[in-house]
Formats: structure tokens, sequence, C-alpha cells
């Protein structure tokens, strides 16, 4: 299958369920050779998707909390050269719960797993990545400061508007570096993480999302943009 997509090789992090899966289905779809990777030793959805992906689908195994497991992917994955580098991993958490009752623990896991660890991904995987690929995070419209008006949400709030900090200083590290890096927001969207209650389905936002990431190839610099490729507000 000839690739529609300007990322003809893609690595997608964290894509054992949900959005995660979704988008590395949806690049295949578009004809590009996806490595992408679950966290346990359990049989997923994408292994089913694996079995139907013409070899076009290669699986590994890693824990982004993990920093040496981590390593172990870079050094597994050393003769490989990615388009797009797609970090998805993250947690959520008791949504009701503020800095006025959440636990010491629960805070500090959620921030390393959804601000701290993707980073981490970013700073030791992003030498796979071609020089004039492409590097991106799913952050999120709860990550913004500037549009947070109601409240609510308090600690995955915060640990979004900390990775997109982080991620700004990165860019700001690598300024001559000519790769695209995104921070994608895709909506408020029904998984398990999102829960039922959501706005809209994969359907609804992923195709969106990585014509989004497509369009953007080859635009050095770091970028906030939604679904819809518009931009959100710090």
């Amino acid at each position: 299958m000839t690739p529609t997509s300007p990322h003809a090789t893609v690595l997608v992090i964290g894509a054992s369920r949900g959005l995660g899966h979704a988008i590395a289905a949806e690049y295949l779809d578009r004809g590009s050779r996806v490595v992408a990777t679950v966290r346990g030793s359990a049989r997923t959805a994408l292994h089913e998707l694996r079995d139907t992906a013409g070899g076009r689908l290669e699986i590994e195994h890693v824990d982004i909390n993990a920093p040496e497991q981590v390593r172990a992917l870079r050094d597994r994955l050393a003769a490989h050269r990615f388009d797009l580098l797609f970090v998805n991993a993250g947690v959520t958490h008791r949504l009701e719960e503020t800095t006025a009752d959440i636990t010491t623990e629960e805070f500090t896991r959620v921030m390393i797993t959804n601000a701290l660890s993707p980073m981490r991904v970013i700073e030791t995987l992003g030498e796979l990545t071609a020089p004039n690929g492409t590097l991106a995070i799913m952050s999120s419209g709860q990550g913004s400061v500037a549009e947070n008006e109601g409240g609510g949400f308090e600690i995955y709030r915060a640990s979004k508007a900390a990775l997109n900090q982080l991620m700004r200083s990165y860019a700001a590290r690598h300024h001559d570096d000519g790769r695209t890096l995104l921070l994608m927001a895709p909506g408020w969207v029904k998984t398990e993480l999102g829960g039922p209650h959501a706005r809209f389905t994969i359907g609804e936002s992923i195709p969106h999302l990585v014509t989004t990431v497509d369009a953007q190839h080859g635009r050095t610099g770091l970028r906030y943009l939604d679904r819809h490729g518009r931009t959100v507000a710090w």
C-alpha cells in the first residue's frame, strides 16, 4: 500500500487501547508502517489489529514510568528512523478531587505519568525521529491555563498544563531543531479514560487529529492545536 500520509513510518507510545490504538489504526489505514507500544504482556486490541495489518504493525513493550525501559526501547529500535513519534500515554484520577483532598501519592502518580514521563520519552526517543520529522504529544484542552474559567478536573488540568510548559521548555532548548513539535488536544472523547459521558466518539476525533498532524509536517517550531488544527490558548 502506498502511504497517503507524509509520516510513512510512525512510532506510537501507548497504543493498547483508546486514542493511541485509534492513532495506530488510522496511520495503518493511510498506508504507514507503525511501531506501537503496550505496557503489559496481556493480549490487547492492538494485537488484534496487528493480525490484520499485513506486516505493517510491530508491537513493542514499554512502561514510560520506568526510564530504564524507555532506554531499552531506544536501543531495540536503534536501526529505525521514524517520520513521526507520537506519545499518547496518560492517566486520570477521581476528577472531583482537588488540591484540598488528593493524596500526595496520587498527585505524584498523575504528574509523573502525564507530564514527566512523556517528556522523558521525547528526550530519549526523539533521536529516532528524522531531522524533518514530527514529535507529538497528546495533551488536552484542559491544559490551557487561559481557558480555565470554570474550574474542575483540577489535578488532571494541572498535569496537562505542566506537560505543556515542559514541552515549551524543550522547544526553547531545541530552537534550532528542524522538526515539527506538536501538543495535540483531541477533545473530550469517549474512551475508558474519557468516560461514557464524553462529547465525542473516537471516530469524531482521531481521523481529524491525524489529518491535522499530517498537515503540520515540515513546519518547524511548537504548536498547541486541537483536532481541527485550531490553536489552543496557552
